[in-house]
């Protein structure tokens, strides 16, 4: 693995917290990315009368929100203010995953002007809370954005609100009644570290970039994704490739931790060194017939092609990946540039494809810098040369002209056709070099030509031929390479 040269650097950066952008200082070391949130730095973007990017939440507009309850859950607000506390009843947490943030149109600081057509301007507290109570599956509520009043809202914490698996909180969570009707104050300076090991930097995956500012920073168990915000390109890509270098930096120490762990020996790796790993993002195609591109680790052994959704930390975990591919039945079928991406001016891609017995599975991935391109086309194509070599031979049962009989074909001698009794004799013999056709049926029939006497043979394989086919390519390929023929 080519040696990198970790990276540091700090600056000002914007987070994407709770539908907020937060100002925060950003430091990167060679292991971890502190963030560090900026005095006054989460109050409510108001721009052109626009909040946080949504002009129905500018103040003084009234806005009727349906809001539908799950079967189990609440709306998942909580209210503070009130007629004692001489406050609108205002929105002061809104819960991630139930009804109220499901709706994506309610906002912190919004004023609870009327349920259900109860007018709540003149109500108390412990009216409202009833009142809400009351309001059943279905929930209309009227809301209006108060700016004047987020000072009084509990302002969003990278500690608390930041969710992230391993990273370490700097300070502790804000404290307060979420009942009072006084505002909240920071003590020590809010900040959360997040630990670059196995993380993927990434851009325009998850989230669209139009203005070329964003950067994604997706977890190593994949289910938490961080979203920042550069003040222009350069700026971005600039952060982009020091994060980058630096999470690759680590991929030895990771290699070390998973062999290590794994062991030579351990029936769970099948005596498999763990050759490459890192994250990339591959082609999903949804219904309708659109594409997305989704995170997705990649491991390369031996022997196979690992693909899973989060890093497997543990044996049990490793043992059980998405897909697993025999290196000797996979290829590379295309490496460049691909469709055009408003991030990087083209999407840099390669392509697998496995022989399989259900047929050709096809994978398509992209990789965010033409570095991670080449590097990844080198380890494929020598992974499945190398996989060539060490496997030597693959034998499988067909039957040619009504007999039961065995193909082995060897990697440095070529093609044997017995009998598949014990001690079976040898009806067929052949080197590379006489091999004048092969093809398939994509079914069940594999032919094969070696310009003898016998004329063109068609081995029935009971299964789909593609997996051998596969393999005899790879094995043509990495002897040709060998060779010295192909570079």
């Amino acid at each position: 693995m080519a040696v990198w040269t970790r990276a540091c650097k700090a600056g000002l950066l914007e987070l994407l917290l709770r539908e907020r952008w937060v100002r925060v200082a950003a430091e990167l070391s060679g292991e971890a990315l502190s963030l560090t949130a900026e005095p006054g730095s989460c109050e409510a973007a108001v721009v052109n009368g626009v909040v946080n990017g949504n002009p129905e939440a500018a103040p003084g507009c009234v806005r009727r929100v349906r809001v539908v309850k799950a079967e189990a859950g609440g709306l998942g607000i909580s209210i503070k203010g009130g007629r004692e506390n001489r406050m609108p009843v205002l929105i002061s947490r809104i819960f991630p995953g139930l009804a109220a943030e499901r709706s994506g149109a309610l906002r912190l600081g919004d004023a609870i002007l009327a349920v259900n057509g109860v007018d709540l301007r003149d109500a108390t507290h412990d009216q409202a809370v009833q009142a809400l109570k009351r309001a059943g599956r279905e929930v209309i509520l009227e809301v209006k954005f108060m700016r004047e009043v987020t000072p009084y809202i509990k302002k969003p914490s990278l500690v608390s609100d930041l969710p992230w698996e391993g990273a370490a909180p700097q300070s502790p969570s804000l404290s307060g009644s979420e009942d009072s009707g006084s505002p909240q104050h920071q003590g020590p300076r809010d900040r959360k570290v997040i630990p670059l090991k196995m993380c993927f930097a990434a851009r325009n995956l998850s989230m669209p970039d139009l203005e070329n500012r964003l950067i994604e920073l997706h977890s190593p168990d994949s289910r938490n994704t961080l979203i920042l915000r550069c003040k222009d390109t350069a700026t971005a890509h600039s952060w982009f490739m020091a994060l980058h270098a630096n999470i690759t930096a680590l991929l030895p120490q990771v290699l070390a931790e998973l062999n290590a762990m794994l062991g030579t020996s351990s029936p769970v790796a099948g005596g498999r060194e763990v050759k490459h790993i890192a994250w990339l993002a591959e082609q999903a195609r949804l219904d309708g017939g659109r594409q997305q591109w989704r995170p997705v680790l990649m491991a390369v052994t031996e022997k196979d092609l690992l693909l899973y959704d989060g890093m497997p930390w543990t044996r049990d975990a490793w043992a059980s990946p998405c897909h697993s591919y025999p290196l000797v039945a996979t290829r590379l079928v295309h490496s460049g540039s691909g469709l055009r991406s408003p991030a990087l001016g083209s999407e840099l891609t390669f392509a697998t494809r496995t022989g399989s017995r259900q047929g050709v599975e096809m994978h398509v991935f992209r990789v965010e810098t033409h570095r991670d391109l080449s590097s990844w086309t080198r380890i494929l194509v020598q992974g499945c040369h190398a996989a060539a070599e060490l496997i030597k031979e693959v034998t499988v049962g067909c039957t040619l002209s009504g007999q039961e009989v065995l193909l082995c074909i060897h990697y440095e001698c070529g093609f044997t056709i017995c009998r598949e009794e014990p001690g079976g004799s040898i009806l067929f013999r052949y080197p590379y070099e006489r091999l004048k056709m092969s093809a398939d049926d994509g079914i069940r029939t594999l032919y094969l030509d070696f310009g003898g006497p016998e004329g063109e043979l068609a081995l029935d394989l009971h299964s789909c031929p593609k997996p051998i086919v596969f393999v005899l390519h790879t094995f043509l390929s990495a002897k040709v390479t060998r060779m010295g023929l192909l570079a």
